[in-house]
């Protein structure tokens, strides 16, 4: 059973090689904020509020799934599970994504800095074995994660300087040089890393695809 990821973060990809899964990478090049804002403005329009984190994470991993539904670029079929995820994390009373820009990555760290707040991680799986979309299955997952409370100046903006918090949601990662200024993580540590592997898990099961399937290994070849 080959799986399709439709994502391009160094992070998930480490992540399921780490458990036996060396996936097909399949970049989805979708507008994230283009995404978001359609829904918003729909949503608006029938009267309704923004988006909250959970809603937002579904929304994203369900259209970079999508996005690679059909052919890889080379037109060869795309056979068996296509997983598509999206982080956002919430503290404050406010969803941060990524930062992109060091000016904003600082701004979130002096803010967040001994606080707590909450990782989002949405998943969409795809059953596309065969060629053929045949069902799909979406879910979220949440982790609480408290940052250090005496991460100092010198030491955020060095870590700023590294350039890693700039593309990942927070500003913040678990399995990089962040990892010592998180004090405490209450929930699925790799929800914070990129995917809820027991999420998955039970998505797959719920399209009934055995999990081990997924192994790369000799006996599953």
């Amino acid at each position: 059973m080959r799986l399709y990821l439709a994502s391009t973060s160094p992070a998930r990809l480490t992540l399921l090689r780490q458990i036996g899964i060396e996936p097909v990478v399949v970049p989805s090049e979708v507008d994230e904020d283009a995404a978001v804002a359609q829904v918003e403005a729909d949503r608006a329009a029938a009267g309704l509020g923004p988006l909250d984190a959970d809603s937002m994470v579904l929304l994203l991993a369900r259209v970079k799934a999508e996005a690679v539904v059909g052919t890889m670029p080379d037109g060869s079929p795309i056979d068996g599970v296509i997983i598509g995820g999206d982080s956002a994390f919430e503290i404050g009373g406010e969803i941060h994504g990524k930062p992109h820009t060091p000016d904003v990555a600082r701004e979130r760290w002096h803010a967040q800095r001994g606080g707590t707040g909450i990782l989002h991680s949405g998943h969409w799986v795809i059953d596309h074995r065969g060629g053929v979309a045949r069902g799909a299955r979406g879910g979220t997952a949440r982790a609480t994660v408290t940052f250090a409370n005496d991460i100092t100046d010198a030491e955020i903006d060095a870590y700023i300087a590294s350039g890693e918090p700039l593309k990942v949601a927070g500003a913040f990662t678990i399995d990089g040089l962040a990892a010592p200024f998180i004090s405490e993580i209450s929930g699925t540590p790799s929800a914070v890393i990129g995917l809820s592997l027991p999420t998955l898990r039970t998505l797959l099961g719920e399209l009934g695809i055995d999990w081990t399937s997924l192994w790369d290994s000799p006996l599953n070849r």
